[in-house]
């Protein structure tokens, strides 16, 4: 019996190191978090905006923008713990395979991410305090600065302009993603999905 136990364990099948090339367990959990929150966001800004007070729906439009504040205010706190988490832990090294443009470029495309990530939720705060009391759902919460109706218009075409550039660029990030997985078959994509490394 021992030697039969002996034998299973070394035939038994093992889990392919993740050589240090895959993100920590906490900084996967904070990415697909931030995408999940994300793909809510998005939508329901474009929505709120185009139809909120359009006559056929019956939610109450307040309720929608609400929703909307409070979860900006959420993902700016998780962007930020996001970064520093990034800053005091850092990342893995880049993918073996990648072209040294290729690096380069994601590089860029990441620290972009995170700049809109916190750019967005921002300018909607800063718009919001600029438009007047910031009390989602009745919660008194700070306002960034003194109201001002002429600027609460620029800098609320300047938040639906970053949360458009936001979306076309996790669009890329995305393609990104399934042409490293499907065309190239190397190890990007796995690198927050360690389950296809297997």
């Amino acid at each position: 019996m021992p030697e039969d136990r002996s034998n299973r364990r070394r035939h038994a099948p093992r889990p392919l190191p993740e050589d240090g090339l895959v993100y920590s367990p906490p900084a996967r959990a904070l990415h697909w978090l931030t995408v999940a929150l994300i793909f809510v966001q998005i939508p329901v800004g474009v929505f709120m905006v185009r139809y909120a007070y359009a006559t056929e729906f019956k939610w109450p439009s307040g309720q929608l923008y609400d929703a909307h504040k409070l979860m900006g205010l959420v993902i700016l706190a998780l962007v930020a713990f996001r970064l520093i988490y990034r800053l005091v832990n850092g990342a893995p090294p880049d993918e073996p395979t990648l072209e040294p443009w290729q690096k380069i470029v994601s590089h860029i495309t990441h620290w972009a991410l995170y700049a809109l990530l916190v750019a967005v939720p921002v300018l909607g705060w800063l718009a919001i305090s600029y438009y007047g009391p910031f009390k989602p759902f009745g919660i008194s919460l700070p306002a960034l600065v003194a109201e001002n109706q002429d600027r609460a218009t620029l800098v609320f075409r300047l938040h639906m302009i970053a949360a458009f550039s936001l979306a076309g660029l996790i669009a890329m990030h995305i393609g990104a993603a399934l042409y490293h997985y499907v065309v190239r078959k190397d190890g990007v994509l796995a690198r927050m999905l360690p389950a296809l490394r297997k």
